[in-house]
C-alpha cells in the first residue's frame, strides 16, 4: 500500500469532507473507495450524504463520520452542510449539483488551518443532457462551480476541458479508480463456475441462445431506445439474442410498452445487486448511451473479459482503447451489425476479451486515486512559505 503521510505539516491530522449529491452509482462508489484510503493514510474524511447512499455503500464502515444532508440547495439544507464543513481544512465534493451546494456553504469560511478560506475541490464525473432554457441554467450552474473551486478534476479529458471552457481556474484529468467487484471474471471453467452460469441463464431464460447485457438507469441517456431499435435487426435470428436490462428509472414503464407492442426479445430485470454474475453469464456486454466519462460498467466489463460494444461518446474510446467495438450513437444500425458481427465471429469474442483484461490492467488502481487526490490536497492545504511536500 502506498504511504502517502495524511499531514506533511507538522500540525493536526488533515480533515476534510466528501459531498455527495444524489449520489450515481459510480460517484458513491470512488467515494467509499476514497474515504477508505484516505483514513487508513490518517485524514479524518466526514461524508456528507442521504441514509439511503449510506445504507449501501457504508461510509462508516470505512472508518468515515457520516452526515445527513439533504441533497438540495434550500437554506436549511446548505445550513446543515456548512454545519458539517466549519472544522474543515478542505471540502470535496462529487457532481455538479454537490459542488453547487458546497460552494454556498462554504462562503465566508475559514480553514483553521492557517486562517484561509476553505478551499474547494470538485470531481466532476459526468455531465448533464439538457436542452432549452433548462440548458442554459445548468451552464450558468458549471460556471459558478468551475470558478468556485480550487482545483476541478475532471474523470475524463471531456470534462478536463469543459471545466476550462467554463473558467475554472485549475482543471486536471483525474481518471476515477472502482473498487474490483466481489466476483470478477467470467467463469473459470470449474463444474461450480458452469452450474452457477447455467442457472443465471436459466433463470433468464437464455439457456440456449446469446445474453446480451446492458446495465444502466432506465433514463433517456442511456439510450436504452437506441438499443431496443437494434433488437429488431435479430428478431428472425434463429434462436432470438435475449437483451437483459438491469436498472431502474422512470423510462420503464415507456419501454416495457415498446418491448410489448414490438414483441422484442428484451427483458427489463429492474435494479440488481448480482451484475458481477450477470456478467459472468453474458456473451456481450452493450453499452448504448448518449454520453459516458468512465462508465461503472464498462470496466467492470472489460475487467471481467466480457466483450463490450458501446457508443464512441465522451470519454469511452480514452478508457476502453481498442478492447471494444465502438459505434457512433444514435445508429441503430451499427450497432446492431457490432453486435450480430460479435455474435458471429467468436474468435473476434475471444481477442476482444483478451483486450479488455490488458486495458483495464493499465487503468489506475484505488491506491493511485487517492494518492493523487492527497497530493491535491496536500497542495492546496500547505501553509504558506512552506515548502511542498516530496
Amino acid at each position: 500500500m502506498i504511504s502517502t503521510p495524511a499531514s506533511t505539516h507538522g500540525l493536526s491530522p488533515l480533515r476534510t469532507v466528501q459531498v455527495l449529491g444524489h449520489g450515481s452509482a459510480g460517484s458513491a462508489a470512488h467515494v467509499r473507495s476514497l474515504a477508505e484510503g484516505l483514513v487508513a493514510r490518517g485524514v479524518r474524511v466526514t461524508v456528507c450524504a442521504t441514509p439511503d447512499i449510506e445504507e449501501v455503500y457504508d461510509f462508516t464502515g470505512a472508518g468515515a463520520r457520516f452526515v445527513h444532508v439533504p441533497p438540495r440547495t434550500d437554506p436549511a439544507s446548505v445550513a446543515v452542510l456548512r454545519s458539517a464543513c466549519w472544522d474543515a481544512d478542505l471540502v470535496h465534493a462529487h457532481g455538479l449539483r454537490a459542488g453547487l451546494r458546497a460552494s454556498t456553504a462554504l462562503r465566508g469560511l475559514r480553514s483553521p488551518r492557517g486562517g484561509r478560506r476553505v478551499p474547494l475541490v470538485m470531481t466532476w464525473h459526468t455531465k448533464a443532457h439538457t436542452e432549452g432554457a433548462r440548458a442554459g441554467l445548468v451552464h450558468l450552474m458549471e460556471r459558478r462551480v468551475a470558478r468556485a473551486a480550487a482545483v476541478v478534476l475532471g474523470a475524463c479529458s471531456d470534462l478536463v476541458d469543459r471545466a476550462r471552457e467554463r473558467g475554472a481556474r485549475d482543471a486536471r484529468l483525474a481518471p476515477v479508480a472502482i473498487p474490483r467487484p466481489r466476483a470478477a471474471g467470467p467463469p473459470s471453467g470449474t463444474e461450480e463456475d458452469d452450474r452457477a452460469r447455467h442457472k443465471e441463464r436459466a433463470e433468464l431464460g437464455a439457456v440456449d441462445r446469446p445474453l446480451l447485457l446492458a446495465v444502466g438507469r432506465l433514463h433517456p441517456g442511456q439510450g436504452h431506445d437506441l438499443l431496443l431499435d437494434a433488437a429488431h435487426a435479430w428478431c428472425a435470428l434463429e434462436p432470438r439474442p435475449l437483451v437483459a436490462i438491469a436498472g431502474e428509472g422512470d423510462q420503464r414503464a415507456a419501454l416495457q410498452r415498446r418491448i410489448d407492442t414490438e414483441q422484442l426479445p428484451v427483458q427489463l430485470l429492474g435494479r440488481r445487486d448480482d451484475v458481477p454474475e450477470l456478467l459472468a453469464a453474458a456473451d456481450l456486454v452493450v453499452l448504448p448511451s448518449r454520453w459516458e466519462a468512465r462508465s461503472l460498467i464498462a470496466q467492470e466489463a472489460l475487467r471481467a473479459g466480457v466483450p463490450l460494444v458501446a457508443t464512441d461518446t465522451g470519454g469511452t474510446r480514452e478508457l476502453v482503447g481498442h478492447a471494444a467495438e465502438l459505434v457512433r450513437y444514435g445508429d441503430a444500425a451499427a450497432l446492431a451489425r457490432a453486435v450480430l458481427g460479435l455474435l458471429a465471429d467468436p474468435v473476434r469474442r475471444d481477442a476482444l476479451a483478451r483486450a479488455g483484461r490488458r486495458q483495464a490492467a493499465g487503468w489506475p488502481t484505488e491506491n493511485d486515486t487517492v494518492a493523487q487526490v492527497l497530493s491535491v490536497y496536500d497542495e492546496l492545504t500547505q501553509p504558506a512559505g512552506s515548502a511542498p511536500p516530496l
